[in-house]
């Protein structure tokens, strides 16, 4: 599978690492914005439909779950905090709370973090995308 992608337009293309990572975590392909990042779950497709772009290249690993975690971790210090304050729930009930919501945080965060992540390695020629990266193609390097 070649590593090259199709021509693109300069005006299709971000023009910061910001603007590559919102697309990522968008879950649209971080170099044209114009199709799926994702096939299902969160396994990246293979190649971009429009612009033709290698999104196996990508080495994301355990950041993004780091990242969840991370943010998931401070969201929920101060739910825990209240919960904890509130005299009349039962520790179980609490502890049942603070389960669900911190599981519901990680499962909406991980996607994004995962998009975000590939989006970033691509921009910066990271892991596989070394020799073509995203802002040398930009113009911004």
């Amino acid at each position: 599978m070649p590593d090259t992608a199709l021509p693109l337009d300069p005006a299709m293309l971000p023009h910061s690492a910001g603007a590559a990572i919102m697309r990522g975590a968008a879950g649209k392909c971080p170099r044209c914005g114009g199709t799926h990042l994702f096939a299902g779950g969160l396994k990246p497709v293979e190649r971009c439909r429009m612009c033709g772009q290698n999104w196996t290249l990508h080495a994301a690993d355990d950041f993004p779950p780091y990242i969840a975690i991370l943010l998931t971790g401070h969201l929920m210090a101060p739910v825990i905090i209240g919960l904890g304050k509130m005299e009349s729930l039962p520790a179980w009930a609490m502890m049942l709370i603070a389960l669900a919501m911190a599981a519901a945080l990680i499962a909406a965060i991980l996607r994004p973090a995962k998009g975000g992540v590939i989006a970033l390695q691509w921009w910066l020629g990271m892991q596989g995308f070394a020799g073509h990266a995203g802002k040398v193609e930009a113009g911004v390097a």
